[in-house]
């Protein structure tokens, strides 16, 4: 049945939905939060307080209209295009079957078009980590793997930092999803080398293959929502 959801979904997702729900009281605020973006478009930062005040106010569809309107404005601002995706996913726990799968494939459009306005780290771990949310029968896992694998190269050429463990994490489930589970285990096993104390990565690692697959089935469920909150970029290790 969700194969079938995700089918009829796409072959609607042409269009993009963008609506404008009503305002309640968190309005004025958010509206602030709107104007000191649209000064700043390409502010990650200024972008993601937004989202999650968003997250707060229930007013998904006013922030799916309003990144519409800034990408629109601002066409090459890359972190922009990032939070639209984001804001897109934000969404998926709220909406309709059909509806979240169009979610899902326009987030992956706003993922893209970030990255091919500048390569990042974070923007290979987002579109990597949400290709993995598909059903196999979609075969986007090895997409997924292919922009993690990017990510983790790109994070082996900096200075390590706390929110690396990510990649460990995810290309480790990518694998495991693709059936490659000795390179699965093999990554979690690096994964913990670099960060012993993470919790995520020990359980993946001492769960015998049952559990894992039941683990990797319940974190990459759709329809509950995912944390999109980008704070550990800033925080201090």
């Amino acid at each position: 049945m969700k194969h079938a959801v995700f089918a009829l979904a796409l072959a609607a997702s042409a269009g993009r939905l963008v609506q404008i729900g009503p305002v309640a009281g968190d309005g004025a605020a958010l509206a602030t939060l709107e104007d000191a973006l649209a000064a700043q478009p390409d502010d990650l930062r200024a972008g993601n307080d937004y989202r999650m005040a968003v997250i707060q106010a229930s007013q998904y569809d006013r922030a799916i209209a309003f990144f519409d309107r800034l990408v629109k404005t601002h066409p090459n601002a890359a972190n922009s295009h990032l939070n639209y995706g984001f804001a897109d996913v934000d969404k998926i726990p709220a909406a309709g079957a059909i509806t979240r799968v169009i979610l899902a494939n326009n987030a992956l459009g706003e993922f893209t078009r970030s990255l091919k306005l500048k390569p990042t780290w974070i923007g290979y771990y987002t579109r990597g980590n949400s290709y993995l949310y598909w059903p196999r029968v979609f075969k986007r896992t090895r997409r997924g793997v292919a922009d993690l694998q990017k990510a983790l190269e790109m994070q082996r050429a900096e200075t390590k930092r706390p929110y690396h463990v990510r990649v460990f994490v995810s290309l480790g489930d990518g694998y495991w999803k693709m059936g490659r589970r000795d390179k699965a285990r093999s990554t979690w096993k690096e994964g913990l080398i670099a960060f012993p104390e993470d919790a995520a990565l020990k359980t993946r690692f001492s769960y015998h293959d049952g559990e894992i697959d039941t683990l990797i089935e319940a974190v990459y469920d759709y329809t509950k929502r995912v944390d999109t909150s980008l704070l550990d970029l800033w925080r201090q290790p």
